[in-house]
C-alpha cells in the first residue's frame, strides 16, 4: 500500500512547501482506519532522490548481496518453523511462537515498552514491531532480538509516531 503524506504530497518534500494544514492533514491520513494501519508491518517515508544522488558514481549494497541476505535470513526461518505446521516465516508467528522466537532482550524490551507507550501501540502494532525486530535481527544473522533490531523496527512505524505538523 502506498500513500501521500498529505492531500498536496509535498509534506516534507524540502523542494517544495505543503500548502495543508495540520488539520488537513489529519483528515486525510484518518480515510485510513487505525486497524487497518495495524495490520501494515512497515510504514515509512519515501523522499524525493536528489538528481545528484542519482548521478553518483557512490555504489549502494548490491542486489546480488541483499538476496544473499534475505535468502539466508528466510533459511534461518525455515529451520525455526520446521516443527510448525503452516508457519514458514516470522510474519505467520502465532502469538506463542511469537514470545518464543522473538522476544527481546533486557534493554529491547524496555525500548519496546517506552515506544508502545509514547507511540500508544495496539497490540496488534506492538506484536508486529516484534515480528519485524525478529526478521531484522534474522537479517543481521543475529540469534537473540535486541536493542537495535527493536529500535530499527520501530522506525518503521512512522505514522504510529508522527503528527502532521512534525
Amino acid at each position: 500500500m502506498a500513500t501521500q503524506g498529505c492531500p498536496c504530497g509535498f509534506l516534507g518534500d524540502p523542494r517544495r512547501a505543503c500548502q495543508c494544514s495540520p488539520t488537513r492533514i489529519q483528515q486525510y491520513r484518518g480515510r485510513v482506519s487505525g486497524p487497518l494501519m495495524d495490520r501494515i508491518d512497515l510504514h515509512i517515508e519515501v523522499a524525493r532522490v536528489p538528481i545528484e544522488a542519482l548521478d553518483s558514481d557512490q555504489p549502494g549494497e548490491s542486489s546480488a548481496n541483499v538476496r544473499r541476505r534475505v535468502i539466508a535470513a528466510r533459511e534461518i526461518q525455515q529451520r525455526r518453523f520446521v516443527q510448525a505446521p503452516g508457519i514458514h516465516t516470522n510474519a505467520q508467528m502465532s502469538i506463542r511462537h511469537l514470545f518464543e522466537h522473538a522476544q527481546p532482550d533486557g534493554r529491547g524490551r524496555a525500548l519496546l515498552k517506552m515506544a508502545g507507550e509514547r507511540m500508544g501501540f495496539s497490540g496488534r502494532a506492538f506484536h508486529r514491531v516484534m515480528r519485524v525486530a525478529r526478521t531484522i535481527a534474522d537479517l543481521d544473522g543475529c540469534e537473540t532480538v535486541g536493542e537495535k533490531q527493536i529500535a530499527e523496527a520501530i522506525g518503521y512505524r512512522v505514522l504510529d509516531r508522527q503528527s502532521p505538523d512534525s
